[in-house]
């Protein structure tokens, strides 16, 4: 017990550290809360948890910018809080899996090849707006990251979507299925993933309108970090479309947006 109040004490002291080291000042943490509303929790003490996250996050990653784009604070504090929002309750430990996070100023085209069932490799181009890699880097295109205040409107993240991928591989396996508390059983997970996921394709192909980024209709694993996107940005309109999953969701994640997320301030 006394090794464990030290332990724990020391631990304490080194983040007290950490984020007196990357301090976010007042107004850059004001504004990034403006630009994006989503961040921007009922609870005050909600709201200084994650900006206390986010300095701590900022004190354990690398940024590195690609393509002649030059990182600015505000650059790095925006991504740095959206990349926390969902482990908010689940502690930055999710995250140790990796250090880099590499910022293109615009949309990355990767090479890819595919073999089909006779053998034959096919060599394609992919546009990317993020990428989450196993043991990292996570990449992301700031254009995509800046769009995020507008964006919620219709579900869109790109930090949550890839930092979703991040935890959904912390097994090793991007199959959807993160590391789950022990109160959610996987098979019960799986059952409710796959149940939701296959309606929402059907009604992909049938072009309905969804409230889901339509890519998610492409795996399950696709599915997983589209419904956390929107989870998080455009909680209302989810909990309304998906409840079951929603409510998935609320267990996983600890939070519960649709209620927790505050209500933007009219100017009088």
């Amino acid at each position: 017990m006394v090794l464990q109040r030290w332990w724990q004490g020391l631990r304490a002291r080194r983040e007290q550290a950490a984020v007196a080291r990357r301090a976010i000042p007042d107004d850059l943490w004001k504004r990034t809360l403006v630009r994006y509303p989503f961040l921007r929790r009922r609870d005050d003490a909600e709201t200084a948890e994650l900006r206390r996250l986010t300095s701590l996050f900022l004190d354990r990653k690398e940024f590195s910018a690609a393509g002649g784009l030059k990182l600015t604070d505000a650059m790095v504090v925006a991504i740095a809080a959206q990349a926390v929002l969902p482990v908010l309750r689940l502690g930055l430990s999710r995250y140790d899996g990796f250090v880099g996070i590499v910022v293109h100023a615009g949309q990355v085209v990767a090479r890819r090849e595919v073999a089909d069932d006779d053998g034959i490799v096919h060599a394609y181009d992919e546009v990317l707006s993020g990428e989450a890699m196993e043991g990292g880097p996570v990449m992301l295109s700031w254009q995509d990251v800046r769009f995020a205040g507008r964006g919620a409107a219709i579900g869109y993240n790109v930090v949550i979507h890839e930092f979703a991928h991040v935890l959904d591989m912390a097994d090793g396996l991007p199959d959807g299925v993160p590391l789950l508390p022990a109160e959610i059983a996987a098979a019960e997970w799986r059952r409710l993933l796959r149940r939701e996921f296959e309606t929402f394709a059907q009604r992909i192909e049938r072009d309905e309108e969804t409230v889901l980024d339509p890519y998610g209709a492409q795996a399950e694993e696709e599915f997983f970090a589209v419904a956390s996107e929107a989870f998080f940005v455009h909680p209302q309109a989810m909990q309304r479309e998906h409840p079951d999953l929603y409510g998935m969701f609320v267990r996983f994640y600890r939070q519960d947006p649709a209620a927790e997320t505050a209500a933007p301030r009219v100017r009088p």
